[in-house]
């Protein structure tokens, strides 16, 4: 029996999303040994010591399902950004709020609108439920909202856009994104993807957008937060999402019973008292960039202006074989789908960041 012909139409030609190579796999491979891995925005300082330590406190009641609710993390997060806690969707990261809502939102028939060079996850989504994906060019590597709001159509349901963008690190004002949602249909679903939030708004950009100030004013918008990234967290995968509460309690009736689990949820709440650790890692960000940034310019290379935790840089030449050599080289970055001769490299620490622009130097000459 062919199995894949059973599958749903959505499904049967779809290609899973490819993670970053671990590091384990790197030197199992190749036999190279202290590699390092600059390729999937993680947190180089790892996470905070508050949240180490409050996973070891609950290490002892691992047979207890977790608080299904998140009534804790979602009273914290309340009060960090000043709404209501029925407003908070919480989720095994990011991600599974994207899938959330357009699992919520559209289907077969329905159309869901993301940019050229946008999170490769979008278009994996989109074409899992049935819907169609309509993918305006880019431009200057990032969101054309106007060619956005120009592709959208009767059969639009759903638009995702990510500020800053991943792959491309690219970033948009407030004031072009105020404009946006003005002349938006307001039965169209906005999803403002701020996994990178905390790093832009540590860089002291002109007109830097917050999201959070628009839900209530432009109840479509969806905004989704993660605890991956600028936290550390990614190894335990918890984000979250605000919404109009209509819309929160649309998401909690697909969401999967017990989706966040409880070293996650403990953690998190943890990891938002770490102040000192989040202005730790911002800095080392801010330093990391600037680092890279020079570095790549010494070698030659431009590197697309970025308001994330990573740069996406041009090697001027197959980015597949740079990528591959670099392997061997025991550095491990992420080709850029769509950019044939574009890498990303997460900002490490000075030493990791001083070791990829020395061996970008001598395989991409």
């Amino acid at each position: 029996m062919d199995f894949i012909k059973l599958a749903v139409p959505g499904v049967r030609s779809l290609k899973p999303y490819v993670p970053g190579k671990p590091v384990e796999e790197l030197e199992r491979q190749y036999g190279v040994k202290n590699a390092i891995k600059l390729a999937s925005n993680e947190n180089p300082l790892g996470a905070s010591p508050k949240a180490i330590a409050a996973i070891r406190k609950h290490l002892t009641d691992l047979e207890r399902y977790p608080d299904d609710t998140g009534f804790r993390l979602k009273q914290k997060l309340a009060r960090k950004h000043g709404i209501r806690s029925e407003c908070i969707t919480l989720g095994n990261g990011s991600s599974n709020l994207l899938e959330l809502v357009a699992r919520v939102f559209a289907g077969p028939g329905d159309e869901v609108i993301f940019s050229q060079y946008s999170f490769l996850l979008y278009p994996i989504i989109v074409q899992a439920i049935g819907a169609s994906a309509v993918v305006p060019n880019a431009a200057n590597f990032g969101h054309n909202l106007d060619a956005i709001l120009a592709a959208v159509s009767t059969r639009t349901k759903l638009i995702y856009i990510a500020n800053p963008n991943n792959p491309t690190g690219t970033w948009l004002t407030r004031a072009s994104l105020e404009k946006f949602l003005a002349e938006l249909p307001a039965q169209i679903i906005v999803v403002m993807d701020e996994a990178y939030f905390e790093f832009g708004a540590s860089l002291g950009l002109d007109d830097y957008p917050d999201a959070m100030l628009w839900f209530e004013k432009h109840a479509n918008v969806v905004v989704t937060r993660t605890f991956s990234k600028a936290y550390g967290l990614a190894g335990l995968r918890i984000g979250y999402g605000v919404t109009h509460p209509q819309i929160a309690d649309l998401l909690s009736r697909v969401r999967a019973p017990f989706n966040v689990n409880s070293l996650a949820l403990v953690a998190a709440e943890a990891a938002l008292d770490d102040e000192e650790h989040l202005q730790q890692t911002q800095k080392t960000n801010r330093d990391g960039l600037q680092q890279l940034v020079n570095g790549l310019s010494e070698c030659g290379f431009s590197a697309i202006p970025s308001a994330a935790n990573f740069v996406c840089v041009d090697v001027k030449k197959n980015a597949a074989e740079v990528y591959d050599a670099l392997l061997r080289e025991g550095v491990i970055v992420r080709p850029v789908g769509g950019l044939a001769t574009h890498l990303r490299i997460t900002v490490g620490v000075e030493s990791e960041n001083a070791r990829v622009i020395e061996a970008l130097r001598k395989v991409a000459r």
